[in-house]
């Protein structure tokens, strides 16, 4: 077909917006550094800082959710079967949104920690299952992303005619930029941009064709026009044929198909649980509600404008043409001209890149997170975290494009892709689902119903597609009858499992688990997740349960269903009352996606705002300045133009100098603020340690008193009762002396701690047999360890060792005692490694217990680190592991310790091999 827009307008899109979006993105993320305080952490990258409020998250929403496919397909539906098809196309992708606010507010009180769904699933139900649904989440991304670059290559080659493997490959660059630089919270931002230009393009091409545009005649126009369209090319499945109505089987049954799609879409792609992740707990559920109800307005009103159009004016468009989505372009052409096309394009391009973004930093999310901490470095720090998280972000834009482009070659379409999707992906809706909303799920029931419902509607689909057109091709599986039995099958037969076998073999989980389980490192996210309000969350839970389930029944039975079975055709009141409720839907949608996010954050606003105050108004200045003595030069006579350019050359100079001046004031006053923004920063810094030690000291007094007492009254109880003849003194000599060592053990802890901070610490270095240290150790302790829990000793080589015996044993002894003593039950594992490679040898303690408190963790080995003494398993004074850190480091070894993913907690220690040799 005929381009509408030339190559250039093609390439200026790609290249020349995509920049430009990258470019503001990046400036907004760099002004949040800058004068917000916010600083680049894994966390932070990955999940926004999970401070962003209703409002942003309602338009990220709205951005993610709109796809090519949203502005494309749904003006396909409407040219397809008329009115019917805007509808369930908004209502069968809605109620997803709408529903997922109720796994939003279970996140936020069940895993507040958890960077990606598939982490709860890890935690609840282990490596196996975690692997089966990372693979789901993959496929899912994959899928939608791929739709989304097809969508966007599809129309930018129908309209412009820039070849549409190099759009499938150009697509994403802009995206990989601003995502690389800003992780989640530059797709926010983008997502707000995003959102704000596609209400806009939508009012304006309401306002065009149905209160502008002379050749549609308005609504009274638009309805005369398809009713003569419902006689000239009736629509086989509608009642008579008409475009007006909602008795459409052909309708019905996409709507089916998009609903059972688009759960997958939304409950296995881990884009919108980054979005939960990243909202504060009071903003979760409400920015989705918000989200999906404004949402609605999108295709619901888009199609009903473009796609009606498009039957209107008589659009002419071939199968392959109604694949790829045309309907809404052409309309918009033929309406618009070229300005109508722009606008569309702009608006598609706007939506891939955007909801492109939130997909990269979802994959780079499960990568980071979900394989990479979890499979390959358990101990990962920040800065590697982040540089993985980019390394994926690239690789995978790059990758997209390639097999979006491949894919195109092979002949797949935008409507093929989006009608089949949630027979691949739909299984894991349900076990999804189960692992955070009930405790009784069970593993093997949410991975058997996953898999078995894949094979099922996969299975189904292809058989009927066989058995209804006698073959097995792109064609007859691209059949509604096949695609809506393979939708259903995988589905239903996922849930149907899963529900039943749970029933029957119920679980019982205790959600806490998640919260202790799944690591969080950032001090300031952790305060923020401490805070948290539990009676606000159990209100919003109960609203959140109440009000999703009745707006799903609303949007697909209440308001649908009675029109469909009644066969009625809409008169022109009622048609016009039906654009009437689009029109003020979407206006209504618009001012809550536009202004509620720039009243929520106005507080920030204003404080960018005033740091760029003076310079924007100097450049408005300058720029008017100049502009107006241009105008005034032109106009003057030539006999005078020596007199002006005297004038203009003063006038520049004037303000060159107030602009050299201005610059150099903002400068200083950038440094001063700069600098008194680090000098704020060191005195906050120092306060909350001066703080932190004073508690610790409070705490490490308070403690400390209470150990010191606990052994002096048991020896002044056996003083007295030896004196009274009560025991004898044996026993009495026996219990002094044990109590007595317990009292000096407190008081060398104490004097150890004195000289490590002094620089005192003396090692007696010799030449010993490491593992005789660590038998000796286990030949102490083993009367300490309780019944039923098993000690497993795995040890390596016995290699000599240069070091302090003593010292090493007392840092052994003092690991295994904390093992000991807080393992009931399970087991206890001692293993050393001789690591030849690296001239080390490692020695690993691991227990079954309760682990470490998540907030003890980055503080570990630090003084006085310890339970409360109220807690009832408080033991000691918080000094044994701050002494074990400082003997290893004066033997250049390291100490390190992290919670098992099975419960419990490993510590590490190791020891350099120099001067030791085999035995």
């Amino acid at each position: 077909m005929v381009s509408i827009l030339s190559e250039g307008v093609g390439y200026f899109i790609l290249i020349g917006l995509g920049s430009i979006m990258a470019l503001i993105v990046t400036l907004l993320i760099k002004a949040e550094f800058k004068w917000l305080g916010t600083k680049i952490t894994s966390e932070w990258f990955a999940t926004a800082g999970r401070n962003i409020k209703s409002g942003l998250v309602a338009a990220s929403v709205v951005s993610a959710w709109t796809w090519a496919a949203t502005l494309l397909q749904s003006s396909t539906v409407a040219y397809q079967f008329g009115i019917s098809g805007p509808f369930w196309y908004a209502a069968g992708a809605s109620i997803q949104i709408v529903l997922f606010a109720i796994l939003a507010i279970e996140l936020k009180r069940k895993a507040p920690t958890a960077h990606t769904f598939a982490e709860i699933i890890h935690v609840r139900f282990g490596d196996n299952a975690h692997k089966i649904f990372l693979f789901f989440a993959f496929m899912t991304n994959t899928i939608v992303t791929v739709m989304l670059v097809l969508g966007g290559a599809s129309a930018v080659y129908a309209l412009t005619g820039v070849n549409i493997h190099i759009a499938a490959l150009l697509i994403p660059f802009g995206i990989i930029i601003y995502t690389f630089f800003g992780g989640l919270k530059a797709t926010f931002l983008a997502d707000y941009l995003n959102a704000a230009l596609i209400f806009i393009v939508l009012l304006i091409f309401v306002t065009v064709i149905y209160f502008v545009n002379p050749e549609i005649g308005g609504i009274t126009g638009m309805y005369t026009k398809l009713t003569s369209a419902s006689i000239l090319r009736p629509v086989e499945g509608n009642a008579n044929g008409s475009y007006l109505t909602m008795a459409s089987t052909g309708a019905l049954i996409f709507g089916i198909i998009n609903i059972v799609g688009n759960f997958g879409t939304v409950f296995v792609d881990q884009a919108y649980w980054q979005r939960a992740i990243a909202a504060e707990p009071r903003a979760a559920a409400r920015g989705f509600l918000l989200g999906g109800l404004a949402w609605f307005a999108i295709p619901f009103t888009l199609a009903t404008t473009l796609g009606l159009t498009a039957v209107a004016i008589g659009v002419t468009l071939s199968q392959t043409d109604v694949g790829s989505g045309l309907a809404a372009p052409m309309a918009a052409s033929y309406i618009l001209g070229d300005v109508g096309a722009i606008l569309l394009l702009t608006m598609l391009f706007m939506a891939v890149t955007s909801a492109g973004s939130a997909e990269l930093i979802a994959v780079s999310s499960l990568v980071t997170y979900d394989i990479y901490r979890t499979y390959i470095k358990k101990t990962a720090t920040g800065k590697e975290m982040i540089r993985v998280s980019r390394v994926v972000i690239v690789a995978f834009g790059i990758g997209i494009g390639i097999l979006a482009s491949l894919l195109i070659q092979l002949g797949a379409n935008l409507q093929y892709m989006y009608l089949s999707m949630g027979i691949l992906i739909s299984s894991a809706v349900v076990p999804i689902a189960l692992s955070i909303l009930s405790n009784r799920a069970n593993k093997r029931a949410v991975t058997l119903g996953a898999i078995l419902g894949l094979v099922c509607g996969v299975s189904i689909w292809l058989y009927s597609a066989n058995v209804l057109y006698g073959e097995i091709s792109v064609y007859s599986t691209g059949q509604s009858i096949p695609l809506l039995f393979g939708n259903i099958a995988s589905l239903s037969v996922s849930a149907i499992i899963s529900l039943i076998y749970s029933v029957l073999r119920p679980d019982r989980f205790d959600f806490s688990v998640l919260r202790r389980r799944i690591k969080i490192v950032d001090d300031k996210i952790r305060s923020l997740l401490e805070d948290k309000d539990e009676i606000f969350l159990e209100k919003a839970r109960q609203f959140t349960h109440r009000y999703a389930v009745a707006l799903t029944l609303a949007l697909v039975v209440a308001w649908p269903l009675p029109l469909y079975f009644s066969n009625y055709i809409f008169s022109e009141a009622i048609y016009y009352v039906w654009v009437t409720i689009a029109i003020i839907w979407a206006s209504i949608a618009s001012i809550i996606i536009i202004v509620l996010p720039l009243v929520e954050e106005r507080s920030r606003i204003m404080h960018v705002w005033k740091n760029l105050i003076i310079p924007t108004v100097l450049a408005a200045i300058m720029a008017v300045a100049i502009i107006a003595s241009i105008m005034l030069y032109s106009s003057i006579e030539e006999k005078n133009k020596d007199i002006a350019e005297h004038i203009l050359v003063f006038i520049y100079s004037l303000l060159g100098v107030m602009g050299g001046f201005a610059a150099i004031v903002i400068m200083l006053n950038m440094k001063l603020s700069k600098l008194v923004e680090i000098r704020t920063r060191e005195l906050e810094l120092a306060n909350a340690e001066l703080k932190r030690k004073d508690r610790l000291k409070d705490e490490f007094i308070s403690i400390a008193s209470h150990e010191l007492r606990t052994p002096i009254q048991p020896i002044l109880g056996f003083v007295s009762l030896a004196r009274k003849g009560k025991i004898d003194p044996e026993t009495a000599w026996d219990g002094i002396v044990r109590h007595a060592k317990r009292l000096q053990h407190l008081t060398n802890e104490i004097l150890d701690v004195s000289r490590i901070e002094s620089g005192n610490l003396v090692l007696h270095m010799e030449k010993v047999r490491i593992n005789d240290i660590i038998i000796d150790v286990i030949n102490t302790l083993r009367p300490s360890i309780n019944d039923g829990v098993a000690l497993n000793v795995k040890l390596d080589e016995n290699v000599e060792v240069y070091i302090d015996k003593i010292r090493i044993n007392q840092v052994i002894t003092n690991i295994l005692d904390n093992a000991i003593k807080f393992t009931k039950h399970g087991g206890i594992s001692i293993e050393s490694r001789v690591l030849r490679s690296k001239e080390r040898i490692e020695i690993s303690i691991s227990d079954t217990g309760g682990g470490i408190p998540q907030d003890l963790l980055p503080v570990l080995f630090e003084k006085f680190v310890t339970k409360s003494i109220h807690d009832g398993n408080q033991y000691g004074v918080g000094l044994g592991l701050f002494i074990s850190r400082a003997i290893v480091n004066a033997h250049k070894g390291e100490i390190t310790a992290y919670n098992n993913d099975s419960g419990g907690a490993t510590f590490i220690i190791i020891l350099p091999l120099d001067n030791t040799k085999c035995l």
